[in-house]
Formats: structure tokens, sequence, C-alpha cells
């Protein structure tokens, strides 16, 4: 029996990373990463990235977008695709025994896309309908607010979505040019996490990929534009029945090693457990509230970290404060032994207890190849996160979270 936690990573000669996570089951999930997201399309072309990604599904030279849906689902697995600011992934479950299939289908849409006109106009009103949709939901779309107003000037600030003005700009014309230029095999990892033995499958990804992938001799590896910082501070009426506020401010990029040290403190602060400082402090004692939460992004050349939260009008102002209060704690003071010891293993255990998702780990581990050729083992994980200091976690909150870098974004 292969150990879960064994990895073979490689690198094939056109520039195509390829991971394989071992592990002992019989579903095997793969996902196909491409550096091209919503910061790199044209801004007059707005929702290029995310429209692209809808036509991947909608026909190639060989199969119409039935026959693509069918590939996969008949024999009972998944196919899916999603786009954030900086990636496009197509992604499949399956069974073991169907991962040939899958390898191939991932490829197929990647390189043998058409983009028939006809298919463009009628996707294009399906995104109209979900920018609508989205428009409804202000705990939603006050998180891509943020990053507009935060990063206003740079490429990513823009909404993946795009608009409708934007959206009907774009031609099937526009689509080969886009796809032609980054979806090269030297802007794309592939992920494999499954019970394979890692020659084999490593064989038949080459071999699939080939099949379709263009020459790259002459193709330049997507590069993240620069990013501009803004500080601000907007408190708007929208009339909602409940207010929405983000509190956030500019953080550390993906090739930071910082990085772990404000995950662990994001965790601290507003993690996913009920037991979190301002969960604790704003729901269960105050009961200001009914979500808060922290959340840090990392980009290429930047990051996010934000607190959000929920509440009614009338809270706003207390539930900043207290707020506000709890992160001049953690710039403050430190983190007694007894409860950094007690965050580093409950960030630890969600991590094991989520790398048991096959498919979180595939898109984990394909974004990470991406980004750094390489991926962190659980072990490895362990290893960074059991190093912290408390020390580490102050500088990193007195760093990110200092009074003069804070923006305010509040939607009554």
């Amino acid at each position: 029996m292969v150990k879960s936690d064994a990895k073979d990573i490689r690198t094939f000669s056109n520039g195509l990373r390829f991971a394989l996570k071992h592990s002992n089951s019989q579903v095997a999930y793969c996902a196909l990463s491409i550096r091209c997201g919503t910061s790199v399309e044209p801004e007059a072309l707005g929702g290029l990235a995310h429209l692209t990604e809808h036509m991947l599904f909608k026909g190639t030279s060989r199969r119409s977008s039935s026959s693509i849906n069918d590939r996969l689902e008949r024999l009972g697995g998944e196919l899916n695709a999603y786009t954030t600011k900086e990636e496009i992934v197509l992604y499949s479950t399956t069974l073991k025994e169907d991962v040939l299939k899958a390898i191939d289908l991932l490829f197929e849409l990647a390189f043998d896309s058409v983009f028939a006109p006809k298919e463009l106009e009628k996707e294009k009103s399906v995104v109209v309908d979900e920018i609508n949709l989205y428009k409804d939901s202000p705990s939603d779309y006050i998180f891509d607010d943020f990053e507009k107003f935060l990063f206003e000037g740079s490429p990513i600030s823009r909404h993946i979505l795009g608009t409708a003005k934007t959206l009907k700009r774009i031609t099937s014309a526009d689509l080969h040019e886009f796809t032609k230029a980054c979806f090269v095999p030297c802007n794309m990892s592939f992920t494999v996490v499954g019970d394979f033995e890692s020659g084999k499958i490593a064989d038949a990804v080459e071999k699939h990929m080939l099949k379709y992938a263009p020459d790259c001799t002459e193709a330049r590896p997507v590069v993240a534009p620069d990013v501009k910082v803004n500080v601000f501070r907007r408190d708007e009426n929208k009339k909602h029945h409940q207010s929405n506020c983000i509190i956030g401010a500019p953080a550390y990029s993906l090739y930071d090693s910082r990085r772990v040290a404000l995950v662990l403190l994001m965790n601290i602060l507003g993690g996913p457990s009920c037991n979190s400082r301002l969960n604790s402090l704003l729901r269960e004692r105050n009961a200001l509230v009914y979500n808060i939460e922290a959340s840090y992004t990392p980009y290429s050349k930047t990051g996010c970290a934000l607190i959000y939260f929920g509440c009614e009008k009338e809270n706003v102002d207390k539930c900043i404060q207290l707020v506000l209060r709890e992160l001049a704690k953690v710039r403050s003071t430190p983190l007694s032994s007894t409860a950094l010891r007690y965050a580093k293993k409950q960030m630890l255990a969600q991590n094991a207890i989520s790398s048991e998702n096959g498919e979180a780990q595939a898109l984990a581990i394909g974004r990470s190849m991406l980004n750094f050729g390489d991926y962190m083992s659980d072990a490895q994980v362990r290893t960074r996160v059991e190093a912290l200091t408390a020390e580490d976690l102050q500088a990193v909150a007195n760093d990110i979270f200092a009074e003069d870098k804070l923006s305010f974004l509040i939607y009554r």
C-alpha cells in the first residue's frame, strides 16, 4: 500500500507541470490549472476569462455540448470548472478505472474548443443572468467591491464576471486569441489525486496532452501585472435589510514566507470554528451578528486580508469598534504559549480533515504546482506551522492590521 502522503512531481519537455498525490481511494480527481484569470484579460473585454471558462463546455471539433456533458456524467463522474483573478481551472471526479477518459477530456476542452458564435451569444445571456443574480446578494458582492476599491487602478481589481456592456463586445475571435496566448503547456499544471503508479499515470497525462497541445516553443509564460494599493473608507446606503461590512488591508503575496503566519492569525481571529476570537466576541457574547469571518486571499504580487460581518443597521458602528479593539489586542499582546499551542492544533486538525477531500486536494495542489512547481506535503505543512512563534504572529498583526493600513467598506 502506498502512503497517502507520497507525491510525484515532474515537468514535461513542453513546460507542463505534473503532480500525482497518492491516495488509497478508488476515486480519481484531476485538475487542469491554467494561469490566465481575470487580471490578464483586456480591460475593455471584462469577463473574458470567465466567459471562456463557460464556453469550454460548449463544443470541440469532435464533441457537441451534450456529448461533453455525457462523457463523464454517464459514468457517474463529474466535470466542472471555475475562474479566479489569476486562473481558470477545469477539474473532474471519476472512478479510478475511468481516469484516462477524464484526462483526455480535460485536455480536449482546453485545446480544441471551437467557440461557436451562436453558442457564444447564448452563453452571454446566461452570464448576464448570473451577474444580475449576484447583484441581489450584497453579502457576496461586497467582497469583490472591497478588492475593486483596494486595488483600484490595477487589473487585479476587476470583477470576474465583467458587465453586460463588456460581455456584449466579446467575439469568438477574442476567445480564440485569448486561449491561443494563455492556454499553452508552460502556463499549465495537471494534478491527479488517486491510487495510481507514478510512471504510468504521468505517461498517460503526457500522451493525452501531446495529442492536443500546440507547440509552445515560442510561447511566453503569463506574468501577473503590477499592483497598486489604496486605503479607503466608503459608507454607502444600499437600503438592504441587513448591513454588510468589511474591514481589511493589503496582505502578503503567494511568495512571501510570512504567509503561513498570516493564515494562522486569520484562523484565530475569524476562522470556521465557533471559538474564533471575533465570533466569540461579536456573536456569542454580544449577539450582534449572525456571521463574522476572517479570510486571506494571496495573489502573485499582493494579497488581501479582511474581516467581514453582517448585522442590523443600528449595530454597525458598535461592531466595527469591537473588531478594531480585537485587532488592537493582537497587535499589542502576544498569544500565551497555551493559546498558541491550541491554535496550531486546531488549524492542523482542520487541514487534516479537509485533506480527506480529494477534490479540494487536487485543486490546491494544482494551484501550488502552477506557482511553485511543487507543493507542500502534510508533513511539511505541519513543520511550517509548528515552527511559528507568538512573536511571529504579533509581528504579522502589526504589519497587516496597522491602523493606517485599514480600509472600510460599509453597505447599510
